[in-house]
């Protein structure tokens, strides 16, 4: 079966005969109409080819295992959802990583520990230390992202800056207490927006 001949089947109708017959060659003909959207979509949020081309095969998988448990009226939207928030995750776990290193124990929104509160809860810490960033002064700014985001030691610091090793570990240190005590006041304002 070449998918050319497809090509006037719909969407829908593929979807149809998938879930009347589960031969997954239907959905195969489907994915393949929408390879190239998913790539350009995994680039535009992950920057990487191949990490790009790994999360398509993912998401590819994922759609067929999620079709097998429930019906999709509209699997254009749904597949670009799915691929987003494949993209978000893989994202969150490459940010979540960097930002636990800079403070293991960042204050965190109040609420119940439900996963869902949970990633919220870090999607708002990253948030937030991302606003935080941009406040504190250049030097420490610089120097924070260069170590703690890009994963530079002090000596390439140094280099990369100018700076020599007594001031980038001043501004790094001075930087990493600013961005607590810039989060603190965030959390604290958002509070009061939440309970006044």
């Amino acid at each position: 079966m070449h998918p050319d001949r497809h090509n006037d089947i719909s969407d829908q109708q593929l979807l149809s005969k998938f879930y009347s017959d589960h031969n997954n060659e239907w959905l195969g003909i489907l994915l393949q109409r929408y390879t190239l959207l998913l790539l350009g979509v995994c680039m535009k949020y992950l920057k990487d080819e191949d990490e790009a081309k790994d999360s398509v095969q993912q998401i590819f998988l994922k759609v067929i295992q999620e079709l097998q448990k429930y019906k999709v009226d509209y699997f254009k939207s749904w597949l670009y959802m799915v691929a987003k928030n494949h993209c978000l995750m893989r994202l969150r776990d490459r940010n979540g990583k960097q930002i636990t290193e800079i403070n293991d124990r960042l204050p965190i929104a109040p609420g119940e520990e439900t996963d869902k509160a949970a990633q919220a809860k870090t999607d708002y810490t990253i948030e937030l230390m991302q606003d935080a960033l941009k406040e504190l002064n250049p030097e420490q700014k610089q120097c924070v992202t260069l170590f703690y985001l890009e994963k530079k030691s002090y000596q390439q610091v140094s280099e990369e800056t100018g700076y020599n090793l007594l001031q980038v570990k001043s501004y790094i240190q001075n930087g990493k207490r600013n961005l607590k005590l810039l989060i603190e006041k965030k959390l604290e304002s958002r509070k009061k927006g939440i309970f006044d």
